[in-house]
């Protein structure tokens, strides 16, 4: 068994430990209670998958079954932490909260506050700082993708044999042919590239008068496919037919990134069933969009029983971020929302159901980052990760399916150079250390440290969904002290963020201060490129999709460009795969 953090690290495991993250209850919800879609609906018929099998060059004939499992990553989009029925939500999510109870739930499960910079760590294994993407998200008019010398977790997995399909939401960038998601290492893409759009129109404005359609199959966009269906349920098709048409004895990597509970809110109308009751019109809606979602999630599990993978496969089921409670979604009882670095931000809905787990039925508290998926499906795979590539993640299948110690001990939640300033932040209030102007975010153990402006900071309790009245949804808000810029919380002890105690352990803020400075030695400038007028739909014919030409790069390279140098002109990191930065470094009393 790995070895703990606190025999490591000691000075951080000061203070009573009390027991943290205990949520306001589990609603214990009947399966019977919930209709889902009737199998014929999205099904194939025995004609249709031999014919897609035929498309796609694959033969349907039986063979030695695979020892490599079958891959299923499932990312929900905004949902909240409270959003799911065993958080104790009033949302009935029968299907997530069978498949969570009879696998492994993560309730010490961290991913970014944003769309992109958590879709760039799972894919990659890395900080954002590490990829340049440390910086908000990747606007649709930006000439800017993930960058491409980084190698994702696809590309590996079909070194070893996988079959790699990606069908949702891309949010990676795509000015360049190079940075679509079939140019990363996916077999097949169905979906959109951008970060939000129309649920039936597939059509999505940027600004007045920037508007164009967002749904690929593959390269191209998929005209043939607006029928007006909802993307949720038309996802949902997609999978089922990729399932139906490959052959079970081949291993396959599935990525579903639903575009579902993200905004604009809507839903089809029989979702709004069982939430008429439910005053606020957003949460209403919100709702009826995760009752679909988790309708979906269930036909899915059933496809891959239907067609064979099941009994091999390890399905893994997380949010993108914290919800955001102006769009419906729900963090309570942490603090903050999308977009912030507090608990509420970052602190995700996650699970990992298979009938390959050891220690089904539990709960794994370990510390569990979205990096980790990297390392840790690479090595299922019995792929291998080459020592040049500079991990963030970890291998953590033994933490959950186990149950054994984490090997993570802290997270770089992030370093952001460019966000707006905090305004009384300074190198004074960081010990001439850091600057606490800066927007960053680290945890170690159980400790959390935030500078500069974190986001958004209230508490927002159910009943603020309600119209019973605003009062108590006032009495959580924050009265903002004059001059904070640092803050640390034993999250441990205070998952909800309630207690600063950094004027109790200074000695800590420094120690994490320095971590972060140490961390940011180690970062790539920030890609953030202005936005492109040759980026208009109204340009490529009405879509969205490449605009960046090979000519046109030869001529006027742009910011992109110096990609490459950066890597050369970057001092070389120590670090290898897996190895965290607190192993660089010497602590006081560690």
């Amino acid at each position: 068994m790995a070895p703990g953090g606190c025999a490591r690290h000691h000075w951080l495991c000061k203070g009573t430990m009390l027991a943290g993250g205990v949520l306001l209850g589990f609603s214990v919800l009947s399966l019977l209670a919930y209709g889902y879609l009737s199998w014929d609906t999205f099904g194939s018929s025995p004609e249709e998958t031999e014919t897609t099998r035929a498309k796609l060059g694959e033969e349907p004939e039986a063979g030695a079954p695979t020892s490599q499992p079958h891959i299923v990553f499932i990312l929900a989009d905004d949902q909240g932490f409270r959003d799911v029925g065993y958080h104790g939500s009033e949302i009935r999510t029968p299907t997530l909260d069978r498949l969570a109870a009879e696998g492994v739930k993560l309730e010490n499960y961290y991913v970014q506050p944003m769309c992109t910079p958590s879709r760039s760590q799972f894919i990659t294994g890395k900080y954002q700082i590490h990829t340049g993407l440390q910086h908000s998200v990747i606007r649709p008019t930006q000439p800017n993708c993930l960058p491409l010398d980084n190698v994702t977790l696809p590309q590996k997995l079909k070194e070893v044999g996988y079959s790699t399909h990606m069908v949702g939401k891309w949010h990676l960038g795509f000015y360049r042919k190079e940075c679509m998601p079939t140019q990363r290492g996916f077999d097949s893409f169905f979906g959109s590239l951008l970060g939000s759009g129309d649920y039936y129109t597939h059509y999505k404005c940027d600004s007045p008068g920037i508007c164009g359609y967002d749904l690929y199959e593959n390269d191209n966009a998929a005209w043939d496919h607006d029928n007006g269906i909802y993307s949720t349920q038309m996802y949902t098709q997609k999978v089922q037919q990729i399932l139906a048409s490959h052959n079970p004895n081949t291993p396959i990597f599935l990525y579903i990134a639903y575009q579902a509970v993200h905004s604009p809110l809507q839903a089809p109308g029989k979702y709004f069933e069982h939430y008429r009751s439910i005053n606020n019109i957003n949460r209403r809606r919100y709702a009826a969009m995760l009752a679909c979602l988790d309708e979906a999630i269930n036909n899915v599990t059933l496809a891959l029983k239907r067609y064979g993978y099941y009994d091999n496969s390890i399905l893994i089921y997380s949010s993108d971020n914290g919800g955001q409670p102006t769009a419906g979604g729900s963090n309570w009882p942490l603090r903050g929302s999308k977009g912030s670095y507090w608990e509420g931000g970052i602190r995700a809905v996650g699970f990992v159901h298979s009938p390959l787990l050891k220690n089904k039925g539990s709960v794994c508290k370990e510390l569990v980052h979205i990096t980790d998926w990297f390392p840790t499906l690479i090595t299922l795979a019995e792929g291998q990760i080459d020592e040049d590539i500079q991990l963030d993640g970890y291998d953590i299948w033994e933490t959950i399916s186990e149950g054994r110690r984490s090997p993570r001990v802290d997270i770089l939640h992030n370093i952001d150079p460019i966000y707006t300033k905090a305004k009384n932040g300074s190198w004074a209030a960081g010990f001439g250390i850091w600057n606490t102007a800066i927007q960053s975010a680290i945890r170690v153990n159980h400790w959390k440290l935030l500078t500069g402006n974190p986001g958004y900071s209230d508490w927002v309790p159910p009943q603020s969904f309600s119209n019973i009245g605003p009062n108590r949804w006032h009495n959580e808000r924050v009265s903002w002290m004059a001059g904070k810029t640092v803050w640390l919380f034993n999250i441990t002890a205070d998952p909800y963020e309630r207690v600063d105690l950094s004027g109790k352990y200074p000695d800590i803020v420094k120690q994490l201060l320095q971590r972060l400075s140490q961390f940011n030695k180690t970062a790539v400038p920030v890609r953030y490129p202005a936005k492109d007028p040759r980026s208009n739909p109204k340009l490529n014919g009405g879509v969205w999709g490449p605009w960046f030409k090979e000519d046109e790069k030869k001529k006027k390279p742009g910011k992109i460009k110096g990609e490459n140098k950066q890597k050369k002109n970057k001092k070389k990191t120590s670090q290898k795969k897996g190895q965290s930065l607190h192993c660089r470094l010497h602590l006081a009393g560690g």
